[in-house]
């Protein structure tokens, strides 16, 4: 977090905070985070003893998903009035939002403690320590048995087609290009893919990853278009929109899919079998990449696991697991621009070669190479600092320079942030940003974008556009229910 210059404390400047306090929280009752987050540092710099300004600002900070920076407002609160309650609330909902659920129990214990007569608290700790003992007994289960694939456990011959159904249907078990059309018709108007072709569709894309490196190179000829795309969250009608301004993908319409497909916005099974279609119709000219979304913690807490789980079962929920496991980690397009989800790492040496070759078979770590590829952003000035996520690293435009310097590459493009215009150009053009999933969680007001290139020269050209209307789902709506009870 950048540090927190302190004023005199004067009548002046308690007068002052106060008035900076009361126009944040104007700000943040109209979702303007950002701002909101400003006028709290103002505060806190003319008055740095008042717990209640990092309190605010941690859940200003919690709604820009800046889980570290949120964490450490919290801690500070904390520090400076034990008894002040949503402190603990907020550093709870930080560790939460980092799947770090025991300490978020830790927290919620000190106010059922302090509360003992809150109903409010007492179905948070019920809730967090559901949670907590729910791992802890998956984990002594997989220790106890060698865990058994869930792939190989799918009997698709069992599976019946019912008379009734009246989706798309997959022609020899496979995807074509009149079937991929049905399916985004039949979604659009809020249908449902069987679930034989869906599991089917997961069983081939599995293989299909399982024979990739985890950094794949991507040739484009001269003259040929190709397009990436930043995180699509789940914004399926968002999607289909991409599809009408910028054409579906063919052999002669390329396309990145760059992570986050999925978790927030209520449509994410919709994308992920739409991406993962074409990615079978056309699997030399479509490609997607692992975001820090793609894993287990972040499903169960933002949404995907309970959305397979409502629209088909369990089962399917674990498979997707095993699948996003497989998915490639970056690409390098024409041997110049790399594409990762999150961004550069903690160290200076990372070869492209290392990249490759990581075992990305797993969830991901909390650190290192793989973790940074998922989870690390840009910031402004030079050097490395602590992700304001709490997970990941910060980097600076001389990181950048120097790791495309190493690898002879001209630029990278990366995902994983919300942008007021669907993109930002930092690092003096060396560092990208692309996020394609517009007024985002249906509150951010932000556009959505996509960038195109040709291979000739590799020129960015961005794409904006508005959201567009969806059906009446909300977004979290199959979040894990802890989130609703801490926001």
């Amino acid at each position: 977090m950048e540090n927190d210059t302190k004023a005199e404390i004067t009548p002046e400047n308690i007068s002052k905070a106060e008035e900076y306090k009361v126009q944040a929280n104007e700000c943040f009752k109209r979702q303007e985070f950002l701002k909101a987050i400003e006028l709290y540092s103002k505060a806190i710099e003319l008055n740095a003893s008042v717990p209640v300004y990092y309190g605010n600002r941690s859940f200003a900070y919690l709604k820009t998903e800046c889980f570290g920076y949120a964490l450490d407002d919290a801690t500070k609160a904390i520090e400076l009035d034990k008894s002040y309650i949503k402190g603990y609330y907020r550093r709870a909902a930080a560790h939460m939002s980092l799947g770090r659920f025991k300490e978020a129990l830790k927290n919620f214990e000190y106010v059922t403690k302090a509360r003992p007569n809150d109903p409010d608290a007492k179905s948070k700790y019920t809730e967090c320590n559901k949670i907590v003992k729910k791992i802890a007994f998956e984990k002594a289960i997989s220790v106890e048995e060698t865990k058994r694939s869930v792939a190989e456990s799918i009997n698709l011959d069992a599976m019946t087609i019912e008379d009734e159904y009246k989706g798309p249907e997959l022609e020899d078990g496979k995807v074509t290009l009149k079937f991929m059309k049905e399916l985004m018709e039949t979604y659009k108007n809020q249908g449902k893919l069987h679930r034989k072709y869906a599991y089917k569709i997961l069983l081939d894309i599995k293989e299909y990853l399982m024979a990739l490196p985890s950094l794949i190179e991507v040739p484009i000829g001269d003259n040929d278009k190709f397009t990436v795309c930043g995180d699509i969250h789940g914004q399926f009608y968002d999607l289909m929109n991409i599809f009408e301004l910028n054409g579906l993908p063919s052999e002669d319409n390329p396309y990145l899919f760059n992570g986050d497909f999925v978790d927030r916005g209520a449509f994410s099974v919709e994308c992920i079998f739409t991406l993962f279609g074409f990615k079978l119709l056309f699997p030399n000219h479509f490609f997607m990449a692992r975001g820090n979304h793609e894993s287990a913690t972040m499903n169960q807490m933002y949404g995907f696991d309970g959305e397979v789980k409502a629209k088909y079962t369990t089962q399917m929920a674990e498979l997707f697991t095993e699948v996003y496991n497989w998915l490639p980690l970056a690409h390098c397009l024409n041997n110049k621009v790399l594409v990762m989800h999150g961004g550069l790492f903690s160290k200076d040496d990372v070869t492209l070669e290392d990249i490759k070759k990581i075992d990305r078979n797993r969830q991901p770590p909390e650190e290192g190479p793989m973790c940074e590829l998922l989870w690390s952003d840009p910031q402004p000035q030079n050097g490395r600092a602590p992700s304001k996520r709490g997970v990941g690293c910060q980097f600076g435009p001389d990181v950048t320079e120097n790791f495309l310097k190493l690898n002879k590459l001209e630029y990278i493009i990366r995902s994983h942030e919300v942008k007021s215009d669907g993109y930002e150009i930092a690092h003096d053009g060396k560092c990208i940003t692309v996020f394609s999933a517009p007024n985002y969680c249906d509150t951010m007001g932000n556009k959505g974008a996509f960038i195109t290139l040709k291979g000739k020269d590799m020129k960015p050209v961005f794409t904006t556009y508005d959201a567009v209307p969806h059906p009446n789902e909300k977004p979290m709506a199959y979040a894990n229910p802890i989130l609703r009870l801490i926001g």
